[in-house]
């Protein structure tokens, strides 16, 4: 855990409220908190006194305070998309997703052709450089180019091709760190050599927009595969002789699996299923949200496809079977969690906040309420309604 200073020489805030930590909820609990980093998360009546000089807020009946949420699949929001990235949209992006409880997010492409690609990445890169005010981007999520034309759901299938270790490392040298996770799917050509390099490099390996068979899952999770995007959906199903790729993903517990709740992707029974065989920190609660999320109904893109949304549900618009990626936002998803699929609210924080943060391999400075991780915190009242979010510990409008 990194070093902070000690009150005397800082500044900071007192919150008030019940707080999940990780040992448990502590229902009459208080955060010492400065733009530095959490200084003290536990029971009120141990707060050490010389935090006791520091501005107090909250406290009201009901009020909850868990870990800002980690979004390692997100696409867009407020009408503008990573795919179309330059300053103004990454600040429109990132300030919508912050004032919905989420606090560190990876811009996540779509398979697109590689010069394409390689401006969001030097846009991403520019943008982190200089400094994000909101949301922070921890860097990129790369869904696709390297998947099957049999599972393209909402991706141009004009731009699949096999995966490329050449790219990955042109990339890699050139943007050392900024690419987080790679999307593929792990039965094509040059895929689990792929894998292989990606583990070697820090970087999550994720199945999806696959037609894998359950051997072939097996097979490259053998080789470090370790994250499946968007359970459940663009993936072979479950099949009592055929397990296929979901059946893969629940049996083999080297695999974290994202999963979308926003009542349309997913049955709820089906987010209970895979979070009861996902128990031991292998759930991660995403978006997958695009453009058009936290705007009203029409015809948006994603990526460079046209979209219609209709009731919140996002398709394409040539093929309306087909989703097109969510209008979900983080606490849409953890009220659902919590109060559609039944999970607890530690289940429901480890799924939104401390597993994505393991994944990026964050964990020691995000993803839970502990002194000396950044001061990412969300406040909740007691229907899971957000009412206050900070970022690195200063106080941002909640929308």
């Amino acid at each position: 855990m990194a070093e902070i200073t000690t009150a005397a020489t800082v500044s900071g805030q007192l919150l008030y409220g019940k707080v999940l930590t990780p040992s448990g909820l502590i229902e009459q609990g208080v955060i010492a908190v400065s733009p530095e980093a959490i200084h003290y998360a536990g029971e009120a009546a141990w707060l050490p006194a010389a935090y006791s000089s520091w501005s107090a807020s909250g406290g009201e009946p009901g009020s909850l305070l868990i870990p800002g949420f980690v979004d390692v699949h997100v696409h867009g929001g407020a009408g503008h998309d990573f795919m179309y990235s330059n300053s103004g949209a990454l600040d429109a992006i990132t300030r919508f997703h912050a004032a919905q409880g989420t606090t560190t997010m990876l811009a996540t492409t779509m398979t697109a052709s590689k010069p394409d690609i390689d401006r969001v990445l030097a846009e991403v890169n520019s943008y982190r450089a200089a400094g994000m005010p909101y949301a922070r981007l921890a860097g990129v999520h790369l869904e696709g180019p390297f998947i099957s034309p049999k599972w393209p759901g909402a991706q141009n299938p004009e731009h699949i091709v096999p995966a490329n270790i050449d790219w990955l490392e042109a990339w890699e040298a050139q943007y050392p760190g900024l690419i987080r996770q790679v999307t593929l799917a792990p039965e094509r050509e040059g895929a689990l050599e792929a894998i292989l390099w990606l583990r070697r490099h820090g970087i999550t390996a994720a199945l999806g927009h696959t037609n894998a068979t359950f051997e072939e899952v097996v097979a490259a999770a053998d080789a470090g595969l370790n994250q499946a995007v968007h359970m459940y959906n663009a993936m072979t199903p479950l099949h009592h002789r055929k397990p296929g790729t979901a059946g893969a993903v629940m049996y083999d517990g080297r695999i974290r699996a994202e999963i979308i709740a926003d009542g349309i992707h997913v049955h709820p029974a089906a987010i209970q299923i895979i979070a009861r065989l996902k128990n031991e920190d292998n759930l991660l609660l995403i978006t997958d949200a695009m453009s058009a999320t936290g705007l009203d109904d029409g015809e948006y893109t994603i990526g460079d496809l046209p979209v219609l949304v209709s009731g919140g549900v996002a398709t394409l618009k040539e093929h309306p079977e087909a989703l097109a990626g969510s209008t979900l936002t983080m606490i849409r998803g953890f009220r659902y969690l919590v109060q559609e699929v039944g999970l607890s609210l530690e289940e429901a924080s480890r799924a939104a906040s401390l597993t994505p943060a393991v994944s990026l391999g964050m964990q020691r400075t995000i993803g839970s309420l502990e002194a000396g991780k950044r001061g990412d915190i969300l406040l909740l009242d007691d229907q899971l309604h957000l009412r206050g979010v900070w970022i690195g510990g200063r106080e941002i409008t909640a929308g």
